[in-house]
């Protein structure tokens, strides 16, 4: 668990090993259900407030699917975008209501949503007990008279299947562009130490974590603060070094000034899965200067074209932006021909939400929003095309495939080119014998737009 160059006391040593090794354990009365929204960075964040107070004797639902609330309820909120936003406050709006009723005792509200809004929160639904930002965890802990334990930082309790698990490299982010307000939420880029994220890898291995899932909001600006450089190719090195760990995936990756030893590193690192997450937002040189993305067009095609150079077997995912203010008929049709073109593996779309204090606010937000709906409705439909025909090019071909699940009539697995959740799904017949969390060698026998159907290989 922890090793001695870690600079851990002897005293915190012998107080996680009498809590993680105890064969009983005696839980407090008051039950926790804590319910998170949003992204996976949202995810990590649940995890280790879930893990501080497990420490602490609380027992802790996660997303619970019963109806039936504990006494004391923490909600973890998105504030990304309207939809987020309303999702957020439904759910808030949910548990004040049972609050209201006496089901429940104890209300909290922390992440982004609180973070950027908690004076108005405060001041329009009272039954919440407090609201806290997206770092004030020991103040949450404080509430419930738990204690904050840093030695804890190695250590996480995961939410996913035990065999894949996110790992934030770090907080916040130092891009500006127009449209978004995660620095708000979040504040300035903050990496965490190269030690303590090889520390929590080491746990997730000993844990029976077999991928490990790299986020940030932005990961090429891994090290700049902390060690002056850009440092993802050295993490990326150090993590490949971790026993029990196969798969490294990595997410939010920002395509200007795109440091290209990260896809030398995955070249030469068979841990590394040829998959990387590159949002482009958009291909239109006047919609990407008014988005403050510091990047063209032709900068972009160049980009890609170097990449597929230097891995041609990469998987690309990216998410674009539509309904931008200003945005017109011609700016989405050079989008559509610039994805039509490029033909990325993997694409989501977003359309634009109006968000106050971002640059872009000072804009008119000028496309209806039925415009929005149509064009992301079009792009999406020009990208099932694409991936149709790159799934039905796989058929007869051979994949290592890591099983997430099973169902009824399938095994549920993924390819290195695929993210849980996001991307497609191999479904693998149960006359297949296969154990979840474990690889198999699967042949890909059908294809659909989004899906695969394989079988085992013996």
């Amino acid at each position: 668990m922890f090793h001695p160059d870690n600079n851990v006391s002897l005293k915190a040593l012998i107080s996680l090993h009498k809590y993680f090794f105890l064969k009983t354990k005696t839980y407090k009365k008051e039950k926790v259900q804590l319910i998170t929204l949003g992204c996976s960075k949202n995810l990590v964040d649940s995890e280790n407030l879930i893990t501080q107070l497990d420490y602490n004797q609380y027992k802790v639902e996660h997303n619970p699917s019963n109806t039936d609330p504990a006494s004391i309820i923490i909600i973890n909120t998105c504030g990304f975008i309207d939809r987020a936003k309303e999702e957020s406050i439904e759910t808030i709006l949910e548990y004040a209501h049972l609050k209201n009723t006496g089901i429940v005792s104890k209300l909290y509200v922390t992440g982004c949503l609180s973070q950027r809004y908690k004076d108005n929160l405060e001041s329009e639904i009272k039954e919440v007990d407090a609201f806290f930002g997206t770092m004030e965890m020991p103040a949450l802990l404080a509430k419930l008279n738990a204690d904050y334990r840093h030695e804890l930082i190695g250590e996480r309790i995961i939410t996913t299947p035990s065999h894949f698990a996110y790992l934030k490299i770090s907080e916040g982010c130092n891009r500006t562009c127009s449209f978004c307000a995660i620095p708000l939420m979040r504040g300035k880029h903050v990496s965490i130490p190269i030690e303590q994220i090889l520390l929590q890898a080491r746990n997730l291995a000993q844990h029976g974590v077999k991928e490990i899932i790299l986020i940030a909001q932005e990961l090429t600006y891994y090290g700049l603060d902390i060690y002056k450089e850009r440092s993802l190719s050295k993490l990326l090195n150090l993590l490949c070094e971790v026993e029990g760990i196969e798969w490294i995936r990595l997410h939010y990756a920002y395509p200007s000034k795109f440091p290209m030893d990260v896809i030398h590193t995955m070249k030469a690192q068979d841990k590394i899965c040829n998959y990387l997450d590159l949002p482009l937002q958009h291909a239109s040189d006047p919609v990407l200067a008014s988005m403050k993305r510091q990047i063209t067009n032709e900068e972009t095609r160049r980009l890609i074209g170097d990449i597929r150079n230097i891995l041609p077997e990469i998987t690309l995912r990216t998410t674009m932006l539509v309904g931008f203010p200003g945005e017109t008929e011609k700016d989405f049709n050079d989008l559509c021909t610039f994805v039509k073109e490029h033909r990325l593996d993997r694409l989501g779309v977003f359309q634009y939400s109006h968000e106050e204090d971002t640059s872009a606010y000072l804009f008119e937000d000028n496309v209806p929003a039925e415009v929005k709906e149509e064009r992301a409705a079009t792009l999406m439909s020009i990208q099932e095309e694409i991936s149709l025909d790159l799934n039905k090019a796989k058929i007869g071909k051979e994949f290592k495939v890591l099983v997430d699940q099973k169902e009824k009539a399938y095994y549920v697995g993924r390819t290195e080119a695929d993210s849980p959740e996001v991307d497609n799904e191999v479904h693998i017949s149960v006359k297949d014998y296969c154990r979840v969390g474990d690889f198999a060698r699967v042949k890909i026998i059908q294809a659909d737009h989004f899906d695969l159907i394989g079988e085992l290989i013996p």
